[in-house]
């Protein structure tokens, strides 16, 4: 098989379309997070802790100077993105532990018990043919 013909194969499978559906889905909850994060959750935090906004905390290596911009230590982005990272694995882990119950759930319903082949259905035809002959 060439390699342009697997490639073919690989990428006309569902899996790969699956895939890049599940990745645009993902960045555009990436930017709905963020937003939340930063628009909702951040303000009144910082408020609460006394009027700081975290977008503006900074450590400051080395002041501007002419030519050239100050050198920061953005933290207060970094924690903004920390909390950005938890919402998101938190509603990554909801969400796999919703489809892994339903999973669960389908496992547990009883299977219909296959049927017996022709062999022993004319075996046991037999057996009770035999039985009522005694």
């Amino acid at each position: 098989m060439s390699f342009m013909s697997e490639f073919k194969e690989f990428a006309v499978k569902g899996n790969v379309v699956d895939m890049a559906v599940g990745i645009i889905i993902g960045a555009a909850f990436g930017k709905i997070v963020s937003s939340f994060v930063n628009d909702v959750i951040m303000p009144p935090l910082g408020m609460a802790i006394g009027g700081v906004n975290f977008s503006d905390l900074a450590y400051t290596l080395q002041e501007a100077s002419e030519g050239a911009e100050a050198v920061l230590i953005k933290y207060g982005a970094f924690i903004q993105t920390i909390i950005d990272f938890m919402i998101i694995a938190l509603a990554i882990f909801i969400a796999i532990k919703a489809m892994n119950s339903l999973k669960k759930k389908e496992e547990e319903a009883p299977a219909e018990p296959p049927k017996p082949s022709e062999e022993v259905v004319l075996l046991r035809e037999i057996r009770d043919s035999l039985k009522n002959q005694s």
